[in-house]
């Protein structure tokens, strides 16, 4: 009762309020037992998942929408569907949980009506899912601004883009090759009963068959390995830092790329990290302690350098730029419902706005890196084939053999080997 009511809870503030998933989560879990904290996980991330698809079941069988201070109702109804619908929930305890979690929320009068719509649901659930489903971005939950943009950017890949977009992201490890090679890794994985193989991109990744408890690694808590996506990996891979060099991480919070660049380079002349939140700072400083590891770690705005680096040049940046992350949204299924159309254009702007600066703050013969998480063209290619355009002394530099500048960088799309969507784009300044 009390899981299925965080739920609603969390549901309801995530859509109606436009909060975090992430940052309401960590709060919830504390007031549930321990034993219950994946549950509540599971069904705050699969009704987020599949919202639209699960407001439209619901709308069929609602008189009138239940709006206002009836919207955790609403929500509540959601988490009933879900189990019912995509878990292996027995249904009669998810429908008594669901109901009796109206008295949590301060519904009991509702009872009757979560009651009926649940069995309702069970008796008439094939035609309900079939009225739905003849719409594609009901079918896939996702907003029908978001399923456009994917059709016009990816035309025959879309669906598989949306699909991707629902499945249950594997989990990925970096081994620290300072302790381990990979193949070593793999095997002490093995001895401890972890099935993992290795991703034939990213030279430190290995995806595990099963996740698993970080305590169960080897070697976790002395920095022997660290979870990060394999296509994130990708970033100090292609940032390629040399010996002497000073670089810097541009929004570099929460500090993965910022331990691999200094794992797979520990020769450094000094590692700048950046990132404008002070709390996700903390996060940065974490990570290097526990892998024993020494960056300058700074709070600035990356637009502004000036206020946090009176330092010469950079030799390599690595910018990681704040973006939509429609790329990540099978770890993040709140940014389906988050995001407007609106904000693309917003974001594109600043993204813009912080290569042309940081631009000036890498000295000539430099490379920049431009990274996002995002699948969306105005944020990647179009932005990347714009600053060409506009920055006489920017340099192409093809990550891959269609990577020209009338279609720069490298595009990888989420599920494409299990990875998360990414992008990536090497430029270098005229020296």
């Amino acid at each position: 009762m009390k899981t299925r009511a965080a739920a609603a809870n969390i549901v309801h503030r995530v859509i109606n309020q436009g909060q975090s998933l992430s940052a309401l989560l960590p709060r919830y879990q504390q007031e549930v037992a321990p034993k219950d904290r994946a549950l509540l996980q599971e069904l705050c991330f699969g009704t987020l998942r599949w919202y639209s698809r699960l407001d439209a079941i619901a709308k069929q069988l609602l008189e009138k929408p239940l709006k206002g201070k009836y919207q955790p109702v609403h929500a509540l109804l959601l988490v009933g569907l879900y189990q019912l619908l995509y878990t292996r929930i027995p249904a009669h305890a998810a429908l008594a949980e669901t109901v009796a979690a109206c008295k949590r929320i301060k519904a009991d009068p509702f009872k009757g009506l979560v009651n009926g719509v649940l069995r309702n649901v069970l008796r008439q659930q094939q035609e309900l899912e079939a009225k739905v489903d003849a719409l594609p971005q009901l079918q896939q939950a996702h907003p029908n601004w978001l399923m456009k943009r994917l059709q016009q950017a990816y035309p025959e890949q879309w669906q598989a883009i949306m699909a991707a977009n629902n499945r249950h992201p594997p989990m990925w490890i970096r081994v620290n090759e300072g302790h381990h090679s990979r193949d070593q890794y793999m095997s002490l994985l093995a001895d401890n009963g972890i099935e993992a193989s290795p991703d034939p991109l990213a030279a430190q990744a290995l995806r595990l068959a099963r996740p698993a408890d970080v305590s169960t690694l080897p070697g976790f808590a002395q920095g022997h390995c660290s979870v990060q996506d394999a296509a994130a990996q990708m970033a100090a891979q292609l940032l390629d830092a040399q010996p002497g060099e000073l670089v810097l991480d541009a929004c570099a919070a929460p500090g993965g790329k910022t331990a691999h660049i200094l794992e797979r380079q520990p020769a450094l002349s000094q590692l700048v990290a950046i990132d404008m939140d002070a709390d996700r700072l903390q996060r940065v400083d974490q990570n290097l302690e526990r892998i024993g590891l020494t960056a300058t770690v700074l709070q600035g705005d990356a637009s502004r350098p000036e206020d946090w680096w009176q330092g010469p040049p950079f030799d390599r940046i690595l910018l990681d730029a704040p973006c939509s992350a429609t790329g990540v949204i099978r770890r993040h299924p709140d940014i389906k419902w988050l995001r407007r159309p609106e904000d693309i254009a917003q974001l594109a702007a600043l993204q813009s706005q912080i290569l042309d600066t940081l631009w000036q703050q890498l000295k000539p013969g430099g490379m920049l890196l431009y990274a996002t998480c995002s699948i969306l063209p105005d944020e990647n290619r179009e932005q990347i084939k714009a600053f060409l355009a506009r920055t006489p002394d920017a340099v192409h530099q093809p990550l891959h053999a269609g990577d020209t500048v009338a279609q720069p960088g490298w595009q990888l799309l989420p599920g494409d080997d299990e990875r998360d969507g990414f992008y990536y784009a090497r430029i270098a300044k005229q020296a």
